[in-house]
This record gives C-alpha cells, sequence and structure tokens, in this order.
C-alpha cells in the first residue's frame, strides 16, 4: 500500500501543501471548498497520521497515577504490578512514566486518603482499582471535574453515570461458577455462595458474582438446588480460620461451595478433600489456590487475569493520551476457566 505523503495528497485535492497540513491537525482556517477537497481525497486513499512520529516530535511527557490496593496485603494484586510495569516499559519510549499511590483494600479511610494525592495537577491520567462502590464515584467525578482521563479496572462501577471500564463481566462470571457446580452436582443439593473477608459495604464485584451465580439456578426449568449465602469475615487472620473452620464443621450438608474472591485457598485448606459430592469453585491462580487446584481439592478456578486488566489499563490511557485515540468505555476480557488438566497453560502468562 502506498504511503501519501502531504504533498502527494496536495497535489490529488489541488490544493497547497499548508492547507493539507492545517485540515490533517484541525489548526488554522480552511476554506470550506478545500476542506471538502481535502477530507475526500482523504477518506479515498484511507489516510492514517503517523501517530508515533508526530508523538516524538512534539516531545510529549505523559504521567500516569496508578491508584490501587497494597500487593504487600493483598497479594491478589501482584500480577497487576507486572502488567503495568510491562505497558509502562513498552511506552517509556514515548515519554510515559508511572507513579504508583497503593491503599488498603480494607480499609476505606485509606481509600479516600491516597484518591486526594491521585488528584494532583501534575498526573496526567489515573488507572483506578475501585472497591469501594461510594468513594471512588467521588474520586472519579472530582477526576472528570479537572478533565483528568480515567480508566478503572477490576471492578465496574454500576451506579456511576460515565466510566472506562477494562475487566469481565462479573455477574456472567457468577453464571458460569453456577454452571460448573450444577454440572457435577444432583438434585436437592445445597449449595454455598461464601463471600471470605468482606469486611468493606458494598463490595460490588462479590455482590455482582453472588447476582450472576443465582440468576443462573433461578432459571432452571428442572432440578432443585438450595442456594445460601455466607460472609465468613474477621480482622485477624487467625480467628478468621478459626470462623472458616467453625462454618465447614457445622455445614456438613453443603456439596457445592463457590467463593467469590481469590481466598479460596483458606477454604480448601480446612476442607477435607474426601468429602463426598462435592464441588469446590473459586477464583485467581495464586500459588496456594494452585496448590489445592493440583492436589484435587478445589475442582476449579476462574481467571480474572489481573495482570491483563491492569496492562490493557496502562495501554489505554497511554494511546489516548499520546495519539488521542478513541477507547470503548466498557473493554469486557474473556473469562476462563481453569481446572487441573489445564493450569500449566496459564502459570507463565
Amino acid at each position: 500500500m502506498k504511503k501519501y505523503t502531504i504533498k502527494d495528497i496536495a497535489e490529488l485535492a489541488g490544493v497547497s501543501k499548508g492547507t493539507v497540513d492545517r485540515v490533517i491537525h484541525k489548526r488554522g482556517k480552511v476554506s470550506e471548498a478545500a476542506l471538502k477537497k481535502v477530507e475526500n481525497i482523504l477518506k479515498d486513499i484511507d489516510y492514517q497520521p503517523n501517530l508515533i512520529a508526530r508523538s516524538l516530535k512534539n516531545n510529549k511527557t505523559i504521567l500516569l497515577c496508578i491508584l490501587m490496593p497494597d500487593p504487600k496485603i493483598d497479594p491478589y494484586w501482584k500480577p497487576c504490578i507486572e502488567g503495568i510495569d510491562e505497558a509502562s516499559h513498552e511506552f517509556s519510549p514515548f515519554g510515559v512514566t508511572i507513579r504508583y499511590v497503593y491503599f488498603n483494600p480494607f480499609n476505606k479511610d485509606s481509600f479516600v486518603t491516597q484518591s486526594q494525592l491521585a488528584l494532583d495537577p501534575s498526573f496526567d491520567g489515573v488507572l483506578l482499582a475501585p472497591l469501594f462502590q461510594k468513594e471512588s464515584i467521588t474520586f472519579i467525578e472530582a477526576c472528570e471535574k479537572q478533565e483528568k482521563p480515567y480508566f478503572l479496572f477490576n471492578n465496574d462501577l454500576k451506579d456511576a453515570d460515565s466510566q472506562n471500564f477494562i475487566g469481565q463481566d462479573l455477574f456472567q462470571s457468577g453464571r458460569i461458577g453456577a454452571k460448573l457446580i450444577h454440572s457435577t452436582l444432583k438434585d436437592n443439593a445445597e449449595v454455598a455462595i461464601i463471600h471470605i473477608d468482606e469486611i468493606f459495604k458494598n463490595a460490588t464485584h462479590m455482590q455482582e458474582k453472588e447476582r450472576g451465580f443465582r440468576s443462573y439456578f433461578d432459571e432452571l426449568e428442572n432440578g432443585h438446588f438450595n442456594i445460601r449465602a455466607y460472609k465468613l469475615k474477621h480482622r485477624n487472620a487467625n480467628n478468621l480460620k478459626k470462623t472458616i473452620k467453625y462454618f465447614i464443621d457445622t455445614h456438613p450438608e453443603i456439596n457445592g461451595f463457590f467463593v467469590t474472591n481469590s481466598k479460596i485457598n483458606l477454604l480448601a485448606a480446612l476442607l477435607n478433600k474426601n468429602r463426598e459430592r462435592t464441588c469446590v469453585v473459586g477464583y485467581d491462580l495464586l500459588p496456594e489456590n494452585l496448590h489445592f487446584l493440583k492436589t484435587g481439592v478445589i475442582d476449579y478456578l476462574i481467571h480474572q487475569n489481573p495482570r491483563q486488566q491492569a496492562y490493557l489499563g496502562v495501554t489505554f490511557l497511554s494511546d489516548y493520551l499520546l495519539f488521542n485515540k478513541v477507547i470503548p468505555n466498557k473493554n469486557l476480557i474473556p473469562i476462563d476457566i481453569v481446572n487441573s488438566e489445564n493450569f500449566m497453560g496459564y502459570i507463565k502468562r
């Protein structure tokens, strides 16, 4: 395919090179007739500007804020750092740099405090993991007021008027968990939806999964299953284990366990793998979870791919700020089902 220069386009349109330059870069005055001629030629030749060259010429620098949970507190977020660093490395030649602002994922006040740092005018854009519904909406409203671009990952905010989101359909994710459990259990089975360590209000990512899970069973025309939700939580890790152990011992009737977050290993560590007619489904490829997947205590893990979510979030923000690329508001990534037979294909991703 021929690469057209501004001179070529000017000759085809019968106008000056200066006119073509003004049309392409949307600057300066151009007559209506000349504008139409140039736009028709650009359409005919499917002209694509050299965005990379333009960015280098402008010598533009971009500083992105990564507002996310501290991975030292919750290891689920460690893969996100890998994805963010990879995207940062790819865009560093174009002047993109990042700065992490961590908050405690179990402390609303920590998020509020750290989110104020993210509103610093020096940041050109923000990538946010919005765990706290109300506070996150307040934050993105502040971003919009400042005209500061932002992207959300991991969790969608249902009550926000507008947002740019990269992640999975959590409702559909819950339905997939229900399908996996349904396919292994007989009628009249007792099924538990378990929210482990949901210590903050409005944990929408867990609630959406539960909603999807219940919707699947509600729509079944044949068969009957008893679905109950349980919240197992405690501030102290040792007491949390005692709470889970007590729950398991006092509910021998449960045949299916659906854990809505990455802490399924806490349940699996205390669950007798010889327990009859049991199906265990949870989330995320943490080393502890993979251990129990390989040993057969966990039947399925739903891979949320936090690394890819964070990588794409930085990529979309960089593309928008550097090259003015239009990014769709909703960017959903596939929901992968991992078991003991296929996990090896995922752990190196």
